[in-house]
């Protein structure tokens, strides 16, 4: 199975997540990610939503979407052609002695450290899910506490504009 990510604008109305979630659970697709956020247009929301299939199964969801009213435009994000993000905040246990090797491993990794506690880090670390999954890995020796991942956010590279 193949992981797609789509790009789906929708009008910023109450319900729309809501229908476009149900469409997925009607047809029995499962969604590995979905984030939603406005746009610059605040009349507009833009969903990134990360699905696992085949071209058919691809083509279904697509042509599923595009019935719905509310959905105004749909792009499946070719990963040669997309830039694609994740956030994750990780909370870390401790101790003085190891409080600077979690800071270096943190840096290594582009993270920035958001809050320190007396025996706790939160770390915020963006960018691709390989990146956050070996910035993880190095952590959990150190006793991860909590951790918290947005899911992925894309976007075309160049000119292109999801209208």
């Amino acid at each position: 199975m193949e992981r797609y990510v789509l790009s789906v604008l929708v009008e910023n109305h109450a319900g729309v997540l809501s229908r476009v979630s149900g469409l997925f659970s009607r047809r029995g697709y499962n969604i590995d990610s979905l984030t939603v956020g406005e746009t610059y247009n605040p009349d507009q929301s833009r969903m990134t939503i990360v699905v696992r299939g085949d071209e058919y199964t691809l083509e279904q969801i697509v042509k599923q979407l595009s019935k719905l009213v509310e959905v105004i435009s749909i792009e499946h994000c070719a990963p040669a052609e997309t830039v694609v993000r994740e956030l994750a905040l990780i909370k870390v246990a401790v101790s003085g002695e190891k409080r600077g090797v979690i800071v270096e491993t943190a840096n290594i990794f582009r993270a920035h450290i958001v809050d320190v506690g007396v025996d706790s880090l939160v770390i915020e670390a963006t960018g691709s899910e390989d990146k956050i999954e070996s910035l993880i890995r190095l952590l959990e020796p150190f006793g991860i506490m909590e951790l918290v991942r947005t899911g992925l956010t894309a976007m075309s590279r160049g000119a292109s504009v999801l209208k």
